[in-house]
């Protein structure tokens, strides 16, 4: 039977039979396709589709998610591509829609994120599996106690610094585990400079593992900036990967130290 849906973005997909030939552009989709599982229908992943790490030995890597090998990509001929409106470019995606059917997914929150886990599901006929992926992911947030009522600075970028407005993903996530967003009145990834740091004096300042690599030592120039605030690392995928990682997320918040005393 022909599957046919639309997509995040308004656009239809269809599909002559459930998807066996996959390129995915997006590295937590990918891990999403792992999860359910989807090994052996997946041809091609981006140098960024990190998980599962055996992929990147074993499946055709079709370039970056901002720059894909589209000759590469046709030589595999998939029956499906997987992309994203944020992560990959509207040219390379209008291009790859002339010749493939190609999903776009529009994450924003919990939500879009467990309907896009839905329709990668019926797209290649994995329902049960995602139904119960799904399941799991809002059991665990609904569950999650608040984990701080305190404000929070999220950086995502150094040079300049750069942060997540409240139509983000990142957002939903930092509101759900209790935190306000210092920056959540803006939108998309703001700049902010250090005077802007030290007006909004948050609680906790997140320096994220991706996409810039924020490590320890960064952490004293922010100490530097608003000596009150928790300074720490956090893990990017924790609070950015929209699939079946949202598994442990909850979790995850749980584990971090986010007392203001």
């Amino acid at each position: 039977m022909a599957i046919q849906l639309t997509d995040q973005t308004g656009f239809s997909v269809i599909l002559p039979a459930r998807a066996s030939g996959i390129v995915s552009l997006v590295p937590s989709q990918t891990e999403l396709l792992s999860a359910l599982g989807l090994g052996n229908r997946v041809v091609g992943v981006t140098r960024f589709c990190v998980h599962p790490p055996e992929w990147r030995k074993e499946k055709a890597i079709i370039g970056g998610t901002k720059n894909p090998d589209i000759s590469r990509i046709r030589d595999l001929e998939p029956d499906l591509i997987i992309a994203n409106k944020e992560e990959n470019e509207k040219q390379h995606v209008l291009a790859l829609r002339e010749e493939f059917p190609v999903y776009v997914s529009d994450v924003h929150d919990l939500g879009s994120a467990c309907a896009m886990i839905d329709d990668i599901g019926e797209l290649t006929g994995t329902q049960d599996v995602a139904s119960q992926i799904r399941a799991e992911i809002l059991s665990g947030f609904e569950n999650l106690p608040k984990v701080s009522t305190g404000t929070v600075l999220y950086l995502i970028w150094k040079d300049p610094f750069l942060s997540v407005g409240g139509d983000t993903f990142i957002h939903d996530i930092l509101s759900r585990s209790g935190l306000t967003n210092v920056t959540g009145e803006r939108i998309r990834y703001p700049e902010v400079t250090e005077d802007d740091i030290r007006r909004m004096n948050p609680d906790f300042i997140f320096l994220s593992s991706e996409p810039y690599p924020f490590k320890e030592k960064h952490i004293a120039e922010f100490r530097q900036i608003t000596p009150k605030a928790t300074v720490m690392l956090v893990d990017g995928e924790m609070f950015s990967w929209y699939g079946s990682r949202l598994r442990h997320v909850p979790t995850y918040l749980q584990r971090l130290s986010l007392s203001k005393d």
